[in-house]
């Protein structure tokens, strides 16, 4: 009888090494190393296969022999979901969900299958009980449904009942809580993390199954697990915003069969999560014609363009370090356009604090909101209010200039759809552009020092 082996895994990048050291050599982290014990498969899970696909369909296949025909996907009823995935659920991928603990990811996953009408769907929990599901599915008012729930966190017996059942969608809720008898380790571990995901990953590939798997994340945001279970799935996806608003935002990190620019807006309400069609609307919020410090910025994320609200605050500053502080926008990027109007427009703001912030919960990492930005922080500090007719898109360059932006007919189409009278653009973007399509005033710049007379006068 073989001897059990013994190993040390790194508790925070899951590497394996026959002997213990106070540094792992891969990730850098001291005192990390824990002692496993990793014994054989027993005989009866040896034989174990988790796909029921033809021997001769895996054979080795010459390179003009492989179908370049596009995947067919499968439509998960949700616009938003569906545009992030990158057009919808590819056959046989890998896709997992990430966010914070009640952000809604098992939520938005259940409403999701209980849509699919004509699917048969297997819901395998981990975490809940199976009266806790139905509670949850009833509170989303779901109709007659194909989707199974199975609770369970043995890996070997959630295949035996996926041989059983043979489902056309599986739903792992969370990976952290499986755990599989080849691993002697609890769940959640390094070593059981790793080893279900590739377990899953193979009977996804092998019976052209997509598997969605719903991940934990740490305490800085991360998804929970070794960094390999990243590079091991198909499609990363994460669910972001804060548990005690009532916007969500669903981001592509990783996409191996589409953009990773999308991103899906969602309300929180009692029957569940719906879907934002309109985000502008959202991110526009109440416009007030008497407050300062105040610019609308036209952006885009993905495909979507929206109007955002951008929010700044100047105050003298208490401290003998002036403060800032940016939400949802790059601090670093926000000291540059400081810095840039303060050398090339001469607004003395060194002993200033300044706050600035996105309206709606979102970050947004599209230059075109520069303008905007310093729009805003030199209305808060004149206090002087900018029109709410107008808005602008428009990257700021360290010399003043104002930076051409993509796209820029979608853009002024979104303005002049929520009735606004005016935008200023680029001057660079006018080559080629068709003004008459428009009703919207449009005025080019080419100088911070430009927008400022028409938005201050």
């Amino acid at each position: 009888m073989a001897k059990d082996k013994k190993v040390f895994l790194c508790n925070e990048c899951g590497y394996d090494s026959p002997k213990w050291s106070g540094k792992c050599p891969a990730c850098g982290a001291w005192n990390s190393f824990v002692e496993k014990v990793v014994r054989d498969a027993p005989a009866s899970r040896r034989g174990l296969s988790v796909s029921d696909g033809n021997e001769e369909q895996r054979r080795p296949l010459r390179i003009d022999e492989i179908s370049t025909d596009e995947l067919p996907r499968i439509k998960m009823n949700d616009a938003e979901l569906d545009r992030v995935l990158g057009g919808g659920l590819v056959p046989g991928s890998l896709v997992l969900l990430g966010g914070e603990p009640g952000i809604g990811k098992s939520t938005l996953i259940l409403q999701t299958a209980l849509r699919l009408k004509n699917k048969r769907v297997l819901y395998v929990s981990g975490e809940e009980s199976a009266q806790q599901i139905k509670l949850r599915a009833d509170r989303i008012n779901h109709e007659e449904s194909g989707c199974m729930v199975l609770c369970e966190t043995l890996l070997e017996n959630v295949f035996t009942q996926i041989k059983n059942v043979a489902p056309e969608i599986v739903v792992i809720d969370s990976i952290q809580t499986m755990s599989s008898e080849t691993v002697d380790s609890s769940s959640g571990s390094m070593a059981q993390v790793r080893e279900c995901t590739s377990l899953l990953l193979k009977y996804a590939k092998e019976n052209n199954v997509p598997v969605i798997l719903i991940g934990h994340i740490t305490k800085d945001g991360a998804i929970a697990g070794p960094k390999i279970l990243e590079h091991i799935v198909d499609v990363v996806i994460q669910f972001e915003g804060d548990q005690h608003h009532i916007y969500r935002v669903l981001r592509s990190i990783k996409n191996r069969f589409g953009s990773t620019a999308e991103l899906g807006i969602y309300e929180m309400r009692r029957e569940g999560l719906r879907q934002v069609e309109n985000p502008s609307e959202l991110l526009l919020g109440e416009r007030h014609s008497d407050m300062s410090g105040v610019a609308v910025a036209s952006a885009i994320e993905g495909v979507s363009p929206f109007l955002i609200e951008v929010q700044a605050l100047v105050s003298s500053a208490v401290y003998g370090t002036p403060q800032r502080s940016a939400t949802g926008f790059d601090s670093r990027r926000m000291n540059m356009l400081l810095a840039v109007l303060e050398k090339r427009v001469g607004f003395k703001l060194a002993q200033k604090d300044v706050y600035l912030n996105i309206a709606g919960g979102l970050r947004v990492n599209d230059p075109a909101i520069d303008l905007a930005v310093i729009s805003a922080i030199l209305s808060s500090n004149m206090d002087v209010e900018i029109a709410p007719t107008v808005c602008m898109a428009g990257e700021v360059g360290l010399s003043g200039e104002i930076r051409p932006v993509n796209r820029i007919e979608q853009r002024i189409a979104e303005a002049q759809k929520l009735g606004f009278n005016e935008i200023i653009v680029p001057k660079a973007n006018m080559k080629n552009l068709d003004t008459s399509r428009y009703k919207i005033n449009i005025n080019p710049v080419s100088k911070v020092e430009e927008a400022f007379r028409i938005i201050f006068g």
